[in-house]
């Protein structure tokens, strides 16, 4: 089978044949039909110490399954989390990390929507929303951003507001139904919000917690690091809120089941609507990175093997 990887940090990625894999015990086998690009490993190839597999949100079909899986067999149609290598023709998941795809829906919709929506709706309850609130969103155009802006307006935001890089995402996120489209680098950022969902960290965070009103809420869930300064929340009693997906995944299984299950839910309603910015081909998967690095995507980034 075909595999993505890459062997120095910032080197090239490339094409290499390797034996098809195995699942071990607890894991699914999942024949690739859809896989998502995010930030985070992008990142990991251009700043990891050495090189790690390429893993992500993967969809497809179960061609196999290891000892122990009870939930899933030969032939369902799965997505999940990959921890191994995920950019491939076939890569292993976890039953623990998978979930079933309704037959009326697409890989494409699957990656596109559950694991970037989980994120979203996560750092969303993190915030601990009040109908008739306002709120912020910062990458708004991104995979996790544009359903974030969503989410909240669903949840009862009465104003959503979209932070983006460029102008000319405003026209998209728009689209979603936003309230207000703020650049970052605009001196003036509007009315204060309530609360904030902030995907870009570093000297963005400065500005974010400034957006907020006073005893308002910023939920941090970016992999771009970024300091704040307890002064900036002691006048204003706001506060910082850190969001990873990993530990609801890990160690409260219930209430990662209960959010899938509400994302399929206003998917079949269509009041969450996951927006694809491109499909690449496996061997495009530096092209797929590229609109990652560039900020230019509006949307889920994708692979399709």
């Amino acid at each position: 089978m075909r595999r993505v990887r890459y062997e120095a940090t910032g080197g090239p990625l490339f094409l290499e044949e390797v034996p098809v894999p195995q699942p071990g015990p607890g894991e699914l086998l999942v024949r690739c039909e859809a896989i998502g690009v995010t930030l985070p490993v992008v990142r990991k190839v251009t700043e990891a110490t050495g090189p790690v597999p390429l893993g992500g949100e993967i969809a497809g079909e179960v061609v196999a399954v290891g000892t122990g899986v009870t939930r899933f067999g030969i032939g369902d149609r799965v997505t999940g989390l990959c921890f191994g290598h995920g950019y491939a023709d076939y890569a292993p998941l976890h039953e623990a990390m998978a979930s079933r795809v309704p037959d009326d829906a697409s890989a494409v919709d699957a990656v596109a929507l559950v694991r970037s929506g989980m994120v979203a709706l996560g750092a969303l309850m993190a915030a601990r929303p009040v109908p008739g609130e306002a709120a912020m969103v910062t990458a708004a155009a991104s995979g996790v951003g544009h359903l974030a802006v969503q989410l909240a307006r669903a949840r009862g935001a009465t104003r959503v507001v979209g932070a983006v890089s460029d102008p000319a995402k405003a026209g998209f996120v728009r689209s979603l139904g936003v309230d207000a489209v703020i650049v970052y680098g605009d001196d003036d950022w509007g009315e204060p919000v309530d609360y904030a969902l902030d995907a870009v960290g570093g000297g963005l965070l400065t500005r974010t917690v400034a957006a907020l009103t006073p005893g308002g809420r910023l939920v941090a869930y970016s992999s771009g690091g970024g300091t704040i300064q307890a002064y900036d929340l002691l006048g204003g009693a706001k506060s910082v809120i850190g969001f990873q997906m990993g530990r609801i995944a890990r160690d409260e299984p219930e209430v990662y089941e209960r959010w899938r299950r509400e994302l399929w839910r206003m998917f079949a309603a269509g009041t969450l609507r996951p927006a694809v910015h491109e499909v690449f081909a496996l061997e495009d998967a530096a092209k797929a990175h590229g609109a990652i690095e560039s900020r230019g995507n509006l949307g889920k980034v994708l692979l399709r093997p």
